[in-house]
């Protein structure tokens, strides 16, 4: 004790207080009354029906993007004790007290508080100076747009969080490798985040695909200069490649199946939108389906009654049918019908919907004991359950697509037509040769034996006399795999009435034999990202829907919020002194980067080698994430809002600053100009405040204007501002 050490122990920490003012202005820009409006404010009617959802564990899917911002979004009611108890029916709609408004606007708010010191140090690792980086960061702060996205519960928000907080952590990371810190614990975070930032990027919304492409293009070209790199051995080159490529990529499509991992073990139970999913991915759910095949057989064989779900699922899911109705002596285009009975595809579950599997070389409808299993390559007779009639087809042409065979239930009316009702099992997704035809898990196509037509659904919709089901029709020209000539067995029993009318009370009888079946997690992650991917809802225009090319010029705003009997209003409208700025900075840099490039070429230097290669990384990070976040708009076939510029905004107005120190520090050359530069700098920012708070009522939706000062903040004819007049 007596050799302790007599000095205190002290820990020495250094805190840049500019990061720390702007940190703190993001947080009051963002946080002050968000719990204004309580009511529902724009998307928040789309957004919220999924936060109820998941608090319900309801299982939902959206096409719009992965699942990782409604989680975000979840998460923040699941804070404030929300139990999803709440109809989101329709925009204005008062929110009561149980709706704890604050918690899930928080996190939006906070991505997009935390957005602003995330500029500010962006501009700082580009190797800038810390006034232009406080410029960037006041930029952020004040841009009326970015900070109504982010004060109510929305994902564009927490997408730009994640898209600069993928490319500061990028930047970071090159920083140390320039100094050689190579695979230390720093170089490690930093890379390791970057991997991390961009999978929740992507996880948010698709549109961070556009980002995380743009970093692997930066990534790969600096691997590139470090495989060239003659101070690195063999060995250390390996280790660096291997490094980018695994956290780079491997590890965001790891994270990407965790999301989704997460989200399905959060959605257990069945909902509307399964309907769209796969009958073995149905019956993976708690409730609906799994409840009625709960402890069906597994195994297909003769005598099993069962209904045959197509797998297409589009227009709409639905069943192989038959009733007692049959097809019109003739059509509507004068065309003659085989008079048979009518089988269609029925979108409900009914009694209609079930079918016999029958031996062709057997009388009976039953399963034998054992059974008797159906495999790939079997021959079968199919039997509808309540007609006793066997499916059949022929050379007559189909209703609605007559350049197929019309489908059937066979009745023998003593002419010379004679039935044609076998049918070759081809199971889909086999194994082997002789795989045997399962419940739930099996495609199978139905070849029509006489004419190797398949059974197929066409989609078109019957006339009345169809009572508008849904059209099924064999096909001689089908050759591969379409997903509507493919069937899976939905529900399932084992035949034992012998009698026609013991058959009938039979089918309405659940089946209660207990086989398990499960569906592994990558089996669901590939059916539903398949689906997000491949079912969209249909698209129509809106009164607020936009082009790319107005986004520009904002010619273009959005009514978030009106007030059912004042003034007061919230609209996505930006700050268009910021906007004016981005767009001279792009042409500026433009015209630079042009013309040095020229000058190099003829071995001119304008400017030195460290800030020629500073220039080009300013390029690829604020001029390269406003392209690839905008340009790609012009060739989506969906429908557009302002809002979805918003990422591309954000690196666009990091421009400026740089732009302005590069003027500043190499084009003017004399002390005087500098100085009144300077000032023009001072007055621009000083616009950029003042028009940021002559709008912010229009931001924050308060205070109440008059109709003369609405009036006057209509500084474009093409803005939509409701002013009413008292």
């Amino acid at each position: 004790m007596l050799g302790a050490p007599k000095r205190p122990i002290t820990v020495k920490a250094e805190i840049d207080l500019v990061l720390v003012t702007v940190t703190a202005m993001g947080l009051a820009t963002r946080l002050w009354g968000i719990t204004y409006p309580a009511a529902v404010v724009f998307d928040e009617v789309y957004y919220g029906q999924f936060t109820s959802l998941y608090m319900k564990n309801i299982f939902f899917i959206d096409d719009s993007g992965p699942p990782l911002g409604h989680m975000i979004l979840a998460f923040g009611a699941f804070l404030g004790g929300f139990d999803g108890n709440f109809v989101w029916n329709r925009i204005g709609a008062e929110y009561p007290c149980s709706v704890p408004v604050w918690s899930m606007r928080l996190l939006p708010a906070l991505a997009g508080a935390l957005s602003v010191p995330l500029a500010y140090q962006i501009v700082v690792e580009l190797g800038y100076s810390h006034l232009a980086a406080l410029g960037a960061a006041l930029l952020v702060l004040c841009e009326n747009s970015l900070v109504a996205q982010s004060r109510f519960m929305l994902l564009e928000s927490v997408l730009i969080f994640f898209l600069l907080l993928a490319v500061l952590s990028y930047l970071k990371f090159h920083s140390h490798h320039k100094r050689s810190a190579h695979f230390s614990p720093s170089w490690w975070f930093w890379l390791l985040l970057t991997g991390v930032a961009c999978a929740c990027a992507v996880g948010v919304k698709y549109m961070g695909l556009f980002t995380y492409f743009l970093l692997l293009c930066v990534a790969g070209a600096h691997a590139w200069q470090v495989i060239g790199d003659p101070k690195l051995s063999n060995t250390a080159v390996l280790y660096h490649v291997v490094a980018r490529g695994a956290v780079l990529v491997a590890l965001p499509v790891v994270l990407y199946l965790g999301f989704f991992c997460l989200h399905l073990k959060l959605l257990y139970r069945t909902g509307p939108h399964d309907q769209v999913m796969t009958s073995a991915f149905q019956a993976s759910l708690e409730g609906g389906l799994a409840r009625i095949t709960q402890g069906q057989p597994l195994e297909v064989s003769y005598g099993s009654q069962i209904t045959l779900r197509n797998v297409l699922s589009q227009p709409v899911p639905c069943w192989l049918h038959s009733h007692k109705g049959n097809y019109p002596i003739r059509y509507g285009d004068g065309r003659g019908s085989s008079h048979q009975q009518q089988v269609t595809c029925y979108p409900f579950k009914d009694v209609n919907n079930w079918w016999i599997v029958k031996d062709p070389g057997r009388r009976e409808l039953v399963v034998s004991n054992p059974p008797r299993p159906v495999r790939h390559g079997d021959t079968v007779q199919l039997v509808h359950g309540m007609t006793a009639r066997f499916l059949n087809t022929h050379d007559v042409a189909a209703p609605m697509s007559p350049h197929t065979q019309e489908v059937s239930c066979y009745i023998d009316y003593n002419i010379s037509m004679p039935a044609q009702d076998l049918w070759r099992v081809e199971v889909v997704n086999r194994e082997s040769e002789r795989e045997v035809w399962k419940t739930i898990l099996s495609e199978v196509r139905l070849v029509h034996i006489n004419t190797t037509a398949v059974l197929k659904l066409s989609g078109a919709s019957l006339p009345d006399w169809g009572f508008r089901q849904l059209e099924v029709v064999a096909d001689k020209m089908a050759r591969g795999y379409h997903q509507s000539m493919a069937w899976n067995v939905e529900e399932h029993r084992y035949g034992k009435s012998h009698e026609q009318k013991e058959r009938e009370v039979e089918l309405h009888s659940p089946s209660q034999i207990h086989v398990g079946r499960n569906l592994s997690f990558m089996a669901k992650f590939a059916e539903l990202q398949w689906k997000m991917l491949t079912l969209k809802n249909e698209d129509s225009e809106h009164k607020y829907s936009s082009s790319p090319l107005e986004w520009i010029t904002m010619d273009t705003n959005i009514a978030y919020w009106l007030h059912p009997t004042s003034n007061a209003q919230i609209h996505l409208i930006g700050n268009i002194v910021i906007w004016s700025s981005a767009n001279v900075s792009l042409c500026v840099y433009a015209a630079l980067f042009l013309w040095y490039l020229l000058r190099r070429r003829r071995r001119m230097k304008d400017i030195p080698e460290d800030s020629w290669s500073q220039w080009v990384l300013v390029g690829a990070v604020c001029v390269g994430g406003w392209a690839v976040n905008y340009l790609p708009f012009f060739m989506m076939e969906k429908t557009l809002f302002l809002y979805h510029y918003l990422p591309a905004l954000t690196f666009e107005i990091l421009l400026p600053p740089v732009v302005l120190q590069h003027v500043h520090d190499h084009i003017l050359r004399f002390p005087a100009h500098r100085h009144a530069f300077s000032a023009l700098v001072l007055a621009w920012l000083s616009s950029v405040y003042l028009v940021y708070r002559s709008f912010s009522p229009l931001t924050y939706g308060q205070p109440t204007l008059s109709a003369a000062e609405l009036g006057s903040l209509r500084w474009k004819d093409t803005w939509d501002i409701l002013v009413r007049k008292r």
